[in-house]
This record gives structure tokens, sequence and C-alpha cells, in this order.
């Protein structure tokens, strides 16, 4: 079994109630919820929007390759409404890199695998530059030391901080 760590998010509908479905989804398919974090509301990043973000870190036992993982979170989020088409259409008329969405599942951690393919990137490649990612994965496992940076969650926390992010 490995140890997977996720974030949920959105900022579309009634997006705790999206969340804690998420929860509901994440344990039934993908594996059992060892440890999850509180919700946190934070304004959206990379994109203009008038509606807040709630995220959440969950850190999973699995049996799932991170390939496998990454189509079964694929297949929870359009389950609970995700649109990518949609999100398509917004990105294009806006210009912006992101657009709202009503869930957004990343695989953030599976172990200490470091892996970069077409389809997935582990580590997440953002974590660092990320509080609404780093806020709640430093409530849940502040000692994870991530695998490329070397340094533990808490310290990039800290380091994002100090930076104003």
């Amino acid at each position: 079994m490995a140890k997977a760590v996720i974030i949920t998010g959105g900022n579309i509908g009634d997006v705790k109630d999206t969340l804690r479905r998420a929860q509901q989804e994440i344990n039934r398919q993908l594996g059992i919820i060892l440890r999850c974090s509180h919700s946190y509301e934070s304004k959206a990043w990379g994109f203009t929007s008038s509606e807040n973000f709630y995220n959440q870190a969950i850190i999973l036992d699995t049996d799932y390759s991170p390939e496998e993982l990454l189509d079964k979170v694929l297949e929870i989020e359009r389950m609970l409404g995700r649109d990518r088409e949609e999100e398509a259409r917004i990105k294009e008329q806006t210009g912006e890199r992101f657009a709202p969405r009503k869930i957004d599942i990343d695989i953030l951690f599976y172990d200490d695998v470091v892996m970069d393919t077409p389809t997935l990137t582990i580590p997440h490649p953002l974590i660092q530059d990320r509080d609404f990612v780093l806020r709640p994965l430093n409530e849940i496992m502040p000692d994870k030391i991530h695998p490329v940076l070397r340094k533990t969650i808490h310290t990039l926390f800290e380091e994002m901080e100090a930076k104003g992010l």
C-alpha cells in the first residue's frame, strides 16, 4: 500500500458540500483516508474570480498506482460535476490560465515517488508556491520532506509566508 496526498478544492456552488462528497468518494473509491486537514478559504490563484476557493488536504492509503489514482481522481471530479470543456471555453474567453470550478482534485505526493510524464507530475510542481496547498499540508504533515526540494512542508510554508505570498 502507498501513501498518497491529495488536495481537493473548488469555488462554484455549494463547495463545502462538494468537498464533503469528494471526501466520501475518495474514501470509497481510492483507499482509506488516514488524515484530513480543515477546509481553508482562499482567493483564486492564477486567475481572477469573485468567488473564493475552499481547499482540503487528504492523506490516504491506496493500492492504486499513481496513474490509476489519477484516472480515479478524474472520474470522481466528473461524477461531482467538473466540466473541463466549460472551463476551457472560459479560459479561452478570458485568456487566463485557470477558471472557476466546482471541484478540483490534485495528487500532491505519492510516497516519495518523483515522476514526470505527459499526464502526471509527482510531486505536484507548484506545491511550494501555493498558500492554499501549504497551509492545509502544514496542518496535517509539517514534517513531510518534499522529495525534490528536500525541505519539510513546514519550512516551505514558512518560506512562502516570509515572501508574503
